[in-house]
């Protein structure tokens, strides 16, 4: 049976398995959150070459959207696979009218976008990195692929990087609503028919993903589930909390010499 996930650590686990040559796990945690890190370094494994980071915490649905803790940790990971200079262009992928795939969307709208902001009084002096962000909404109702839609905001923006969010898949149903991905390797869900695939070689700039995973394929867990999606419960709670705390973590780690409470109130 193939296992569709969009999730790296759970294709690699040093407890289940044989780790592959050209794979290194690590493991460590603080407090509630726990922290995974995948690296690949050779092509043709289940997953692209390159570095993916997991936080794993109780559920999102649970958490206060100005948890700092989980904020920092996600934004340190996410600023350490960023280039340090240069404008950034964040992508909110999904439907935002399809409550498990809204969570680009959802998140797009929470990031503090400061090209333009120099004639605002609150932004004054305060030294702002240039972020532009777009939610293009789902290639049915535009008409555009997301992946040519890009390749022209490209050329026109020069962006030193990219940051797609997006709903993922699991094969754990324990994860659902409770882990956030952060890789370098750009958006490669695990279906390969997915119009979504985004990377570094299609647009000729880093392309980076952060992530929770939503929903996982029923086959996985039940007989008989072929072609049913199974999500969490919480959904709607996962979908508005995860969003705060992931724009929250990427204006963190866009903008780090401002605090939290800074930029709640920039991004507002």
């Amino acid at each position: 049976m193939n296992i569709y996930t969009d999730m790296a650590d759970e294709l690699f686990r040093p407890g289940k398995g044989t780790v592959p040559p050209g794979v290194q796990v690590r493991t460590a945690s603080s407090g509630p959150i726990r922290l995974t890190r995948v690296q690949i370094t050779r092509q043709g494994l289940a997953r692209p070459a390159g570095r993916y980071s997991t936080l794993e915490t109780p559920s999102l649905a649970a958490l206060d959207k100005r948890d700092e803790r989980l904020i920092s940790a996600a934004a340190a990971e996410l600023r350490a696979m960023l280039p340090t200079v240069g404008l950034v262009l964040v992508v909110g992928v999904g439907n935002r009218r399809v409550t498990v795939d809204a969570l680009g969307p959802r998140t797009a709208a929470g990031v503090l976008v400061t090209r333009g902001l120099a004639a605002d009084a609150r932004a004054d002096g305060l030294g702002l990195r240039e972020v532009v962000c777009v939610s293009p909404g789902a290639s049915g109702a535009t008409g555009i692929p997301l992946a040519q839609l890009l390749a022209g905001l490209v050329r026109t923006l020069k962006p030193a990087a990219i940051l797609c969010v997006d709903s993922l898949c699991t094969s754990d149903p324990a994860r659902l609503g409770r882990t956030i991905q952060i890789s370098d390797t750009g958006l490669s869900p695990a279906r390969p028919d997915s119009g979504r695939c985004i990377t570094r070689a299609m647009l000729g700039v880093p392309v980076l993903a952060v992530g929770v995973p939503t929903l996982m394929e029923a086959d996985e867990c039940m007989e008989g589930g072929k072609g049913l999606i199974l999500t969490c419960r919480q959904l709607d709670g996962v979908i508005r909390s995860g969003s705060e705390l992931l724009s929250a973590a990427i204006n963190k780690a866009l903008q780090p010499s401002l605090s939290i409470a800074e930029l709640c109130y920039l991004a507002n």
